[in-house]
């Protein structure tokens, strides 16, 4: 078998977009420390993702450059990939993004946000181009669907699996809102649909699921790796900062239930 170690940086909201490059730095080095060989990180990490309830800064897109390229050049330094949630600025229009870094430094492109929340509309853009995207990074194929897209529209891991990818990472934002369940195990059935949904897309395509969250007090969805069998690898502690390791074996992604889908 062909094992891969993953990092899943379940860390802090940060106080301000330097803040939020300052700790994506911190822990591509502490992934590497790990021995993974990449690291995702949660949805719009860099700068931080925007809500219509918190003052925000405005986009910026000479500071996110220079971010990227911050945050890529730790990449080299550590020898780590990185999937990085981000936001970007194209044609005068706000999209929520992932870059993806190999472990040279170098980009590999962007998989954008195309199915917004309503709670996104006014904020963010959907992106034009609807393509779904395979990266990949040594030995390991991978897609990203990002939060909305991952829990509602599975077409957004069908497609990257159905092109033989790996693992699909999910990088989102699941903040506490008032009334909310407080789960201490993972998929618990008294909450929200969401991480069970995490599931289904493991299992409905065969391939690994990696959702990644923000270490964030109350929130009822956390961090996990979840096998192509549906079945919960590792997930993180709700609500406590840290990287979530595991190691996956490739060929355990037959990627055989996406490849039978058929349009109806």
């Amino acid at each position: 078998m062909t094992t891969v170690r993953i990092a899943l940086a379940n860390i802090r909201f940060p106080s301000s977009p330097e803040e939020s490059v300052a700790l994506a730095v911190d822990a591509v080095a502490k992934a590497s420390g790990e021995r993974a060989g990449i690291v995702c990180f949660p949805e719009a990490y860099v700068p931080g993702y925007r809500r219509k309830s918190v003052a925000a800064p405005p986009p910026d897109a000479a500071f996110l450059e220079r971010a990227w390229s911050t945050i890529a050049a730790a990449a080299a330094k550590a020898s780590v990939a990185v999937v990085l949630g981000t936001e970007r600025v194209v044609d005068g229009k706000l999209l929520i993004a992932a870059l993806v870094i190999d472990r040279d430094g170098s980009r590999l492109g962007f998989q954008d946000k195309v199915q917004l929340d309503p709670s996104e509309d006014g904020l963010y853009t959907p992106a034009p181009d609807t393509r779904r995207h395979v990266f990949q990074a040594g030995a390991l194929k991978f897609g990203v669907s990002i939060c909305h897209e991952g829990w509602r529209y599975p077409e957004t891991v069908r497609a990257p699996a159905r092109e033989g990818a790996h693992i699909v990472f999910h990088p989102h934002y699941h903040w506490a809102e008032p009334g909310d369940f407080n789960p201490t195990s993972f998929a618990d059935p008294r909450n929200t649909f969401h991480e069970k949904a995490a599931l289904c897309r493991a299992a409905e395509n065969t391939c690994w699921f990696a959702t990644i969250n923000y270490a964030s007090a109350g929130s009822p969805t956390t961090s996990a790796v979840v096998r192509p069998d549906g079945t919960v690898m590792a997930w993180q502690p709700y609500g406590r900062e840290r990287l979530l390791v595991a190691d996956i074996e490739l060929e355990v992604a037959t990627g055989v239930l996406a490849g039978r889908w058929r349009e109806a």
